[in-house]
């Protein structure tokens, strides 16, 4: 079963901006649509962002459309969430999924119970 990895998670005051990747742990993609989640304490999971690997096509939430961008790398080994104006609502754990979706599915912004894949997750705190 491949696993994947978060890193790039912290503190940042509000207004700034934070960078989190995720790569599989087996050094390759973990399938052809990946997605980023995150989850407050006493809150669902929520989808944040998803990512068709071989077109960098995107689906972004309300929530976080104009100021978060997600994509790949140009090897298409890592996934990325660049974070910018991070605001107090944004404080969350934060998870990286993959899993094999056709490209019109995956820019639906799929729910976190249709991925396979999942990292453990990475923490962003915001300070206002």
């Amino acid at each position: 079963q491949r696993h994947l990895l978060e890193s790039g998670g912290g503190s940042v005051q509000a207004g700034g901006s934070l960078r989190l990747s995720c790569t599989a742990t087996e050094g390759g993609p973990t399938g052809r649509c990946m997605g980023w989640f995150r989850q407050a304490p006493g809150t669902l999971r929520e989808a944040v962002a998803a990512v068709y690997v071989a077109d960098d096509g995107a689906w972004y939430s309300t929530s976080v459309k104009g100021r978060f961008t997600v994509g790949m790398d140009n090897a298409k080994t890592t996934m990325y969430l660049q974070m910018n104006n991070v605001q107090p609502a944004d404080a969350a754990w934060y998870y990286c999924a993959g899993a094999d979706f056709g490209r019109g599915y995956c820019l639906t912004g799929p729910s976190s119970r249709n991925y396979d894949y999942w990292g453990q997750g990475t923490q962003v705190t915001v300070s206002s």
